[in-house]
């Protein structure tokens, strides 16, 4: 098959349900036309619909083009104007993050909205109120940002009566009552042991994209805490059959599960580690970065700030908020809880050495082995592996069918190497031949 539409027809053909609006097109007058045709049609569809998605045909060049670590580089979604609607705030209550900040969210009467049924909305932080003038009984309008998440664009004030009450922000935080700091425009409670911060710093540690304990989900979190048979993270290593089978609705079979789940989870390795503790803007992608860099938690606690900040995607505001973070103490004796418990703090992707340090490659066309693999093979070198040629690129690492990325290297003159130059370019550089 040489296209996505190819293939959906065969699909089609085959008895699989395809979604049938989909179609071909040529050019962004023809991508707009069919954007303007689905919009018009929006309310006739027998699903909600929130866009539509413009891809490339052609699957070779969808593979040249590849991913981000979040999404396809040859695909987007274009979205239909949100839906706005007008409705009451009930009331202002105030939530507690896993980093202790503080989040006013607005109690809504219920409105239906682009497919669901919305009754609350953050309202971020106290300055945030202030510049919308919200107040408890205005009515506002509102709209799903990006069609998912809901938010208030402006209150109506044409519509107040006069009853209309002022947020009061609280001064001590709304779950354990400490007195609240304010750093920026945000409020945050500064209680290590805050039961509230513990419960979100345990659902995002054990979250799939972090720690992957599957079966720890919100309700027994909950249940965990108010037993007091776990404070933070590191605790959850040192529960027992008896303490998760004795909750509410816990058999001893699922008891199990989810214990084999927690020591399982002892050997994700650092790059999930470092997302899992919630590390200021450490999200999936830095955390990967930073395990290739360093290998081991034990050599990013040592690093500086400065050492950090030369790491490749890390500014100098982020090196140190990590440094601050990894210091301090309660962070400090979490990490040593951690390691008596088992975790492990090597990368899965250990480092093999910096001989690409400061060399940046492109790859294109079709490559003997999964141009993932390459790029993990050679960051853990050291280099840069970039999804467009530049003037800074090093080399091209161009197979058969490669396309635009091999004429505009050859253009600006970067060396282009086939898979046989670049295990040649490894040989010189590192010693040896990868053998695959």
């Amino acid at each position: 098959m040489a296209g996505q539409f190819e293939l959906l027809g065969r699909l089609a053909e085959l008895g699989f349900a395809v979604e049938p609006h989909h179609r071909r097109v040529k050019g962004a007058q023809e991508v707009e036309a069919a954007y303007q045709e689905m919009l018009s049609r929006r309310r006739e569809l027998p699903f909600e619909a929130d866009g539509i998605t413009v891809k490339v045909d052609e699957l070779r060049l969808q593979r040249e083009l590849g991913f981000t670590a979040k999404s396809p580089r040859w695909g987007i979604a274009y979205k239909f104007p949100a839906e706005e609607k007008t409705t009451r705030v009930l009331g202002v209550t105030f939530q507690v993050g896993r980093t202790g900040r503080v989040t006013p969210v607005a109690e809504l009467e219920p409105v239906h909205l682009e497919g669901s049924t919305v009754s609350r909305v953050t309202l971020h932080n106290e300055s945030y109120i202030a510049e919308l003038d919200l107040r408890i009984g205005d009515t506002v309008l509102v709209h799903k940002s990006g069609g998912v998440i809901p938010e208030v664009l402006r209150v109506i004030e044409q519509q107040r009566t006069g009853r209309e009450r002022p947020v009061v922000w609280p001064t001590h935080c709304p779950e354990c009552q400490t007195e609240l700091v304010l750093s920026g425009k945000v409020h945050l409670c500064p209680n290590p042991l805050c039961p509230a911060k513990a419960f979100e710093s345990i659902r995002h540690y054990a979250s799939r994209r972090a720690m992957d304990i599957q079966g720890l989900g919100e309700k027994l979190i909950e249940q965990l805490l108010a037993a007091g048979l776990v404070k933070n993270v590191a605790d959850l290593y040192k529960l027992r059959l008896e303490d998760v089978a004795g909750l509410e609705r816990k058999a001893e079979k699922s008891a199990r599960k989810l214990l084999e789940q927690i020591e399982a989870s002892k050997h994700r390795g650092l790059e999930r580690l470092l997302f899992g503790l919630g590390l200021p803007q450490v999200g999936e992608a830095l955390a990967r970065t930073l395990a290739r860099r360093f290998g081991h938690l034990d050599r990013i606690i040592a690093a500086s700030v400065e050492e950090l900040d030369a790491v490749e995607d890390v500014a100098e505001t982020t090196a140190r908020a990590i440094y601050e973070a990894l210091h301090k103490p309660q962070m400090l004796q979490l990490i040593e809880a951690l390691r008596r418990a088992g975790v492990e703090f090597e990368a899965k992707e250990k480092p093999k050495g910096d001989a690409l340090a400061g060399l940046t490659f492109v790859l294109t066309g079709e490559l003997s082995r999964p141009r993932e693999e390459v790029s993990r093979e050679l960051e853990a070198l050291g280099a840069k592996v970039s999804g467009s040629v530049s003037k800074k690129t090093s080399y091209v690492v161009a197979g058969p069918g490669a396309g635009s990325k091999l004429q505009k290297a050859q253009e600006l003159g970067v060396p282009v190497l086939d898979e046989e130059g670049l295990k040649a370019l490894l040989a010189e550089k590192v010693g040896v031949v990868d053998s695959r």
